[in-house]
């Protein structure tokens, strides 16, 4: 798996390079930062199980589907080698599933449905929908690794994935849309292929907005997310193969569970890990976007080779 989604990743780097404006690279590093974060509050689902935003198709209708498998490949890397959230051994089917499989597939269901319903409500729905759909084929693709690596039956284990994240992509069809509609309203320019920027700078104050909402976001919603596990733990839960996830103490990553150690208060760690977490994200992101696209731009491809 690590080997086709460096593969992916490849081909995503090479398009990303060939037809992304420069002036959308600090748009990169703001979904990296944003998509971090949300996927640190998890909302309950049915159960005892949570779920948490993906955010493949969201990032992938803002800047087009080959800069969106960089920014959450960008956040899976982040999740993984400094919260432990993720093996290194399964980062490669982690990317596929959610950087890869669902950013493309869930864009592929966006075009379609998308063409099926104009104007701005038809780019909700679509969207919502898309979502939807991209949450419940990262599951499957994750199922089927789980049966084809002999840790769970096929018959056990995609079931019991596909239920669960049919309801969790509610949430993700739901949350994308209210996104959607709040930039409908502020920046229509970002969802309108056709519009122009007015100036060369266009994106700085979204960025900063961005920025203010990303932060107030984690600030306000640390303390009102679920501590329940989310679709995949639950489902390890039920059918055992929890404790086939073994971990070495001198392997670990500083901020475990997304806890700065040292810090007497658990929001107060979790709150410092993920401003920590925000920050790199951001950065790796934008770094990428920065050393990728020229400098030189033309605006005959302004979605990313979307």
């Amino acid at each position: 798996m690590a080997a086709v989604s460096i593969s992916g990743l490849w081909a995503a780097l090479r398009r990303l390079r060939l037809g992304l404006p420069r002036r959308k690279v600090p748009l990169m590093g703001l979904a990296a930062a944003f998509l971090f974060t949300a996927q640190m509050l998890n909302f309950p689902v049915v159960g005892g199980t949570s779920g948490h935003l993906l955010g493949a198709v969201l990032a992938a209708v803002l800047l087009g589907p080959s800069a969106a498998v960089v920014v959450m490949t960008a956040v899976l890397v982040v999740q993984c080698l400094l919260f432990a959230d993720g093996g290194v051994l399964a980062l490669g089917a982690n990317v596929f599933n959610m950087a890869i499989a669902a950013v493309l597939g869930g864009y592929a269901v966006f075009r379609t449905t998308s063409r099926l319903l104009p104007g701005r409500r038809g780019l909700l729905a679509a969207a919502a929908f898309a979502s939807w759909c991209s949450v419940v084929l990262a599951s499957v693709c994750c199922a089927g690794e789980l049966a084809w690596s002999g840790v769970a039956p096929w018959g056990l284990v995609f079931p019991a994935m596909a239920n669960i994240h049919m309801l969790i992509g509610l949430g993700e069809g739901l949350i994308t849309a209210l996104v959607l509609v709040a930039i409908q309203k502020t920046r229509p320019d970002l969802l309108d292929r056709s519009a122009q920027p007015t100036s060369p700078r266009p994106y700085r104050l979204v960025l900063a907005a961005g920025l203010l909402v990303t932060s107030a976001l984690l600030l306000l919603g640390l303390p009102f997310a679920s501590q329940w596990p989310d679709g995949l733990e639950r489902v390890a839960e039920s059918l055992g193969f929890t404790q086939r996830a073994t971990q070495q103490p001198q392997l670990l990553p500083p901020m475990v569970d997304y806890r700065v150690p040292g810090l007497g208060s658990a929001i107060t760690a979790t709150w410092t890990a993920g401003v920590a977490g925000t920050v790199v994200a951001f950065l790796l992101a934008y770094g990428l976007a920065v050393a990728l696209v020229p400098k030189s731009e033309t605006e005959s491809a302004p979605w990313g080779g979307s």
